[in-house]
């Protein structure tokens, strides 16, 4: 039971959320500059936040922010190649994409992690990230080295067996950093031997493998007219796929393809239309100009049907659409894409007109799909608007929506094509009485990572279960602060019931097998193992390993901080490793009901399953 002490303390959080954006809208600058991004060597820009001190034994100040590797590391392993990335998902040794594979089931074909064993698995080894916020990493493991990047961008190389630290760079962040929720960074991509990181300051670099060294520094857009970046690039071809975040400061949304040789734009694709575009008809009067629909996540990619899939988050301004009437593409979406031109083939809106702040941007995967006695291509997602949707990805054809979460008000039915039928009573409004779930946050959050086990049939979704009532607010739009029309208030905060669950989805049926239950809202991400295994964390730092045919808890262990990052397994040397990152944003985890008493502070922990005696 929570003590009242911590009660008040959470319902505290509306009065701290109004502070924090007031003293945003009054601090946040603007400037305008072009918008196109230019490819250099140079540093990121001018204006700089000072550089950590650190002071040696020798008391001697230091402000270095990069250090390079100049030894022969790794197994000697040839560069990543396309072909490799195709098939990543089928390898026990690397970890080579966010989403384990292009079809994005974070699941490990490792057969070792599985219920038989797990009793087993002990620490290893842990690595400091040495900042505050949420350490949202997914781990990239490649020739026995693994890349990490923590919140404000640091990023690490280190030996995965033994956590020997290779090379490290912390990328220097201008003062001003426009951020709606926290640091984040959630990992990198890597093709060839380069690995690319973006920025919070909306840049995109790319490194040497070994040496850590800076081959190219891309400014995808000016960050002072409310741009950031937070997610790992996605492969495709020659290409380096990076969406961008600033839904809460009325920005135009895009993501952009950049040449992973040169670092040169190679094309952009809006997510919101410009004049007289297709779509543009559904913004009342010019409000599409300060659109939002930003692209925060990342994607997923069909080789056979030579398909990018990328989703997009809600449109500006949040909670009070009055000047924004219609539906607003191409916000709430998910856009198929042809990767060599950027052009778009098909889209499929989840919340038209969303006043609820319910980002279509959560975990996608591309499975094969039984419908009317016919197995077709389709894409499966636990929507952040508590449903979960199967949509023909071919053609982008409605398939299904049920709901996954157990609470869920704001609409009533779905329409045959689709649309949800909303409850006009959960509409944000200026005195708010009505408890409306799921709250902003979702359901699932885009933030983290889902899992799925196809040999299961089961899509492992997190869930936050935390309503909120929304409050209609006056919204005046100044480039590169932010533009929200409202905010939110976390009822489910003050009295205590929020709660979270790892709910266990038949992605052919909606159907839910199991849920594990758990006392705060699940904000980590999910790992599947061939072996029958479902990895996560819980808000109060416990890493979680649960039977992925019942949700049964077979093994737990205390990391400390709340857990907000993507859990990834791995072999190396004839061991197997499982690594997972503790280290909470206090601010979003208090909103929707997490514990804030645990110091922040990130920490990665690598567990190593101990060999038979």
């Amino acid at each position: 039971m929570k003590t009242n002490n911590s009660s008040i303390s959470r319902y505290s959080l509306h009065a701290l959320l109004s502070i924090v954006l007031l003293v945003t809208l009054t601090t946040c600058g603007s400037e305008s500059e072009p918008d196109s991004p230019q490819a250099s060597t140079a540093p990121a820009p001018a204006e700089q936040a000072p550089a950590p001190s650190l002071e040696s034994a020798e008391g001697v100040l230091s402000v270095q922010t990069h250090w390079l590797n100049t030894s022969p590391i790794g197994n000697g392993l040839a560069a990543v190649s396309n072909e490799l990335l195709e098939v990543s998902d089928e390898s026990t040794e690397h970890w080579l994409q966010y989403g384990g594979g292009y079809s994005n089931f974070r699941h490990s074909p490792i057969t070792e992690l599985s219920p038989e064993n797990i009793d087993r698995l002990e620490f290893a080894w842990g690595f400091p990230s040495g900042t505050d916020g949420q350490f949202a990493t997914s781990p990239v493991i490649y020739d026995g080295i693994m890349y990490v990047t923590s919140s404000f961008n640091r990023l690490f190389a280190l030996n995965a067996a033994s956590g020997e630290l290779y090379w490290r760079y912390d990328h220097p962040q201008p003062t001003d950093l426009r951020i709606c929720c926290g640091p984040a960074n959630r990992g990198v991509a890597i093709i060839g031997d380069r690995v690319i990181m973006a920025t919070l300051d909306a840049r995109l670099l790319a490194f040497d493998r070994k040496s850590g060294e800076i081959l190219w520094d891309t400014e995808i857009i000016d960050y002072k007219k409310g741009f950031s970046a937070t997610s790992a690039p996605l492969i495709v071809k020659d290409l380096a796929i990076i969406g961008i975040a600033g839904g809460e400061y009325g920005v135009r949304g895009f993501f952009d393809a950049y040449d992973v040789n040169t670092g040169e734009l190679v094309w952009r694709h809006y997510t919101v239309p410009g004049e007289g575009e297709p779509g543009s008809e559904t913004w009342s009067g010019d409000s599409y100009k300060t659109g939002g629909a930003p692209a925060w996540t990342i994607g997923a990619y069909d080789p056979e049907l030579n398909t990018l899939y990328w989703t997009t988050g809600n449109p500006a301004p949040d909670w009070n659409g009055d000047a924004r009437l219609g539906d607003n593409l191409y916000s709430d979406s998910v856009l198929a894409i042809d990767p060599d031109t950027g052009e778009m083939k098909w889209y499929f809106q989840f919340t038209p007109h969303d006043v609820w702040d319910y980002d279509g941007n959560t975990h996608i995967f591309l499975v094969d799909y039984e419908h009317e006695g016919e197995t077709v291509k389709a894409l499966v997602q636990a929507n952040r608007n508590g449903f979960f949707y199967a949509i023909n990805r071919d053609t982008g054809a409605f398939l299904r929506a049920t709901a996954y979460v157990e609470q869920l008000n704001w609409a009533t039915s779905m329409e045959p094509s689709g649309r949800p039928v909303v409850d006009v009573s959960t509409y944000p409004s200026e005195e708010p009485t009505v408890r409306i779930c799921p709250g902003v946050a979702g359901g699932m959050n885009g933030s983290v990572s889902g899992a799925l086990n196809p040999e299961l049939g089961l899509a492992y979704i997190p869930v936050i279960e935390s309503c909120q009532q929304m409050q209609k607010g006056i919204s005046v739009y100044v480039e590169g602060q932010q533009f929200t029309g409202g905010t939110f208030i976390p009822v489910d905060v003050a009295d205590s019931t929020a709660y979270g669950h790892i709910s266990a989805i038949d992605f052919q049926t909606g159907e839910i097998r199991w849920r594990y239950r758990d006392p705060e809202p699940i904000m980590a991400g999910v790992l599947s193992t061939a072996g029958g295994l479902v990895f996560s964390g819980s808000q109060t730092g416990e890493a979680l390993a649960l039977d992925a045919a019942t949700g049964e808890k077979l093994w737990g262990f205390k990391l400390g901080g709340g857990i907000r990052s993507q859990p990834v397994a791995y072999q190396a040397g004839g061991e197997t490793f499982v690594v997972i990152a503790s280290g909470n944003f206090g601010f979003i985890a208090g909103a929707v009901g997490g514990d804030t008493r645990i110091p922040e502070g990130g920490h990665l922990f690598v567990f190593k399953l101990r060999q038979d005696d």
